[in-house]
């Protein structure tokens, strides 16, 4: 089954991650976030398949993140809307397979989604 990798190619852990599932011949597809940033209803649907908050998926230590967000009480919309206009915000990757979704780290859980 094809995987979709949420994908940020500044990342070394989003990058290892595409490495790994290409030496390993699993068949997948980039979505680049930063070039091709999620909608408010793609993120809505990724966090349904990760079954999580958006809280979940926020990278706080982004210095983005420390300097415009932190310490400040947003609504999961509201959430959802920063993260659609500001990508690199998103813990990545995020790897969507069929209905069911994961963080792709660390690589051990990667392997073990993969295989199931």
């Amino acid at each position: 089954m094809l995987v979709k990798v949420l994908h940020n190619g500044s990342c070394s852990k989003s990058n290892a991650v595409l490495e790994y599932l290409d030496e390993n011949g699993v068949p997948f597809e980039i979505i680049n976030m930063t070039e091709d940033p999620l909608s408010i209803l793609e993120i809505k649907t990724v966090l349904k398949k990760l079954n999580q908050s958006v809280f979940h998926i926020i990278r706080k230590t982004e210095k983005l993140y420390m300097d415009n967000f932190a310490n400040k009480n947003f609504s999961e919309d509201e959430w959802i809307k920063i993260l659609s206009e500001n990508p690199s915000l998103i813990q990545r990757p995020i790897l969507i397979k069929g209905s069911v979704a994961m963080l792709g780290r660390p690589i051990d859980n990667v392997k073990f989604f993969i295989e199931k």
